[in-house]
């Protein structure tokens, strides 16, 4: 039987939750380190032991209110916490800190763009709550072990309106989730580590209905490659599922990346199964319009800015503008390099070319590269000034710049003999002499044969030992060819 699955649309939401990196848990001085050994990160507070109180971690208010305003969220002014209460080994409170009716930030939206189409995402809320400790079951046989380390780190949930359509649209989302959240320093973003985590909330219903389909959550996601793999994989079986006459039931699922399938993990809980509740133990908070103020001058210029001035003031494509504006960093050492030089282009190139390549074989990121703007700034001159070509820079000064960052561009080039000649009268001499050497390639180029001036400019540049300057060489070759 053929399923007809164009007849159907799907409707996703997700819930993006992100660790925030702060130095501190939520409600406790323990620190947030990922990676140490099991348990070294845990106190009384963050344990649950009786008698023990929280205490409100600031940063992650502050880190919070980024968030909103990137979003483009309006923030709320009274803050409260709620307990919701859940029994897993790794929550060792028996519930867990969040905010229930009053999130920090609500109503707000972000732009995606899917094969050249622009769509807005609402964004419903982002309220702040603690992550919970993590189970583990591959290591002993028998036993669930349980690592506390991570109960009590602040987190961040960004729970958008069921706006998504498919896969690709999901896909995008997160990769521009991740993006801010990195450019504003609040995560580091790491789907594998776990410090950003995306529950999928899919339906499907025939195009044109109103009415919902029943949803089923997807969980257990460690890369936005696999999100995108789940919500395909969800969206085909549900809907082979409805056209084979099966009710579907509001249930939790995981996604197994190994075969790309969803399993059952278990019913989906209700609002009214956690038992939500005030938290005693901490009074509201109000975030005020000076709060507000503050964290909003703290705040790095965001890539859809960034991405604008590249292509209006610069003139760069929208490719290039693109890569150098998605990764902060990266684009404040652009800024900078071009606020030495107005060379443009010339700027992009050196940033996306050279620079990345090095930091990409490393595995490092900018603030560790050796070389200022400085030091670029100063071969590109040499590039601009014709004192070197294109070429040379990148292949012979810079990686010697890179071993000897004090020595100055110019240095180098003069120790390796390698400013080209730019006297036209040598050149001259150089392309009567290439061109005597093969009078019946000449001849040929004047037959029509115009391919063969590259045939000529090797032998001028190896006649000049790789010297000469490739510009006027190559306007003298052409002159003389055609005289």
């Amino acid at each position: 039987m053929s399923i007809p699955f164009d007849q159907y649309e799907a409707v996703i939401g997700l819930e993006v939750h992100a660790q925030l990196q702060t130095n501190s848990k939520a409600y406790c001085a323990d620190g947030t380190l990922f990676g140490l050994s099991p348990n070294e990160q845990v106190s009384p507070i963050s344990l649950g032991h009786p008698g023990t109180l929280p205490v409100l971690n600031r940063s992650a208010i502050d880190y919070a209110i980024k968030m909103g305003l990137a979003t483009n969220c309006e923030i709320n002014h009274f803050n409260a916490y709620a307990r919701k209460n859940y029994f897993y080994a790794d929550l060792p409170k028996g519930y867990q800190i969040t905010q229930h009716t009053t999130p920090i930030c609500t109503n707000g939206k972000v732009t995606i763009e899917v094969n050249g189409q622009k769509k807005n995402i609402g964004i419903t809320r982002i309220h702040m709550e603690e992550d919970a400790g993590k189970s583990i079951h591959d290591i002993d046989p028998f036993h669930t072990l349980v690592d506390l380390n991570r109960a009590g780190v602040p987190l961040i949930e960004i729970v958008t309106e069921p706006d998504f359509r498919n896969a690709d649209e999901a896909y995008e989302y997160l990769t521009l989730i991740r993006k801010l959240v990195r450019y504003l320093e609040i995560c580091d973003g790491n789907m594998e580590e776990g410090s950003l985590r995306c529950d999928c909330n899919v339906s499907v219903r025939k195009k044109g209905a109103s009415e919902f389909g029943t949803k089923i959550e997807v969980k257990n996601m460690n890369s936005i490659r696999n999100v995108k793999r789940a919500i395909e994989y969800e969206i085909e079986r549900q809907i082979t599922a409805i056209e084979a006459g099966e009710k579907l039931y509001q249930q939790t699922r995981s996604f197994n990346a190994a075969n790309g399938t969803t399993f059952d993990m278990r019913s989906k809980e209700a609002a009214n199964d956690y038992r939500y509740f005030p938290e005693p133990d901490i009074p509201p908070f109000i975030v005020t319009e000076a709060d507000i103020e503050t964290v909003r001058q703290s705040m790095p210029a965001l890539p859809e800015e960034l991405f604008a001035r590249f292509k209006t003031e610069y003139g760069l494509s929208a490719y290039d503008a693109g890569v150098l504006s998605d990764d902060r960093f990266i684009a404040e050492y652009f800024e900078n390099l071009v606020g030495e030089s107005k060379n443009y282009k010339q700027a992009a190139n050196w940033v996306m070319g050279p620079v990345k390549s090095y930091l990409n074989e490393r595995a490092i990121d900018i603030k560790e590269f050796p070389l200022t703007v400085a030091h670029i700034n100063s071969i590109m001159q040499l590039v601009e000034t014709g004192k070197v070509s294109h070429t040379v820079a990148v292949q012979k000064i810079y990686p010697v710049l890179l071993e000897n960052p004090g020595k100055d561009p110019l240095q180098i080039a003069q120790e390796l003999n390698l400013i080209q000649e730019s006297n036209a009268g040598a050149i001259e001499e150089l392309v009567k002499q290439a061109l005597a050497k093969f009078p019946e390639k000449v001849e040929e180029y004047k037959s029509g044969k115009t391919s063969l001036v590259g045939l000529f400019m090797g032998e001028v540049m190896k006649l000049s030992k790789g010297k000469a300057d490739p510009k006027m060489a190559n306007e003298l070759v052409i002159k003389y060819l055609n005289a």
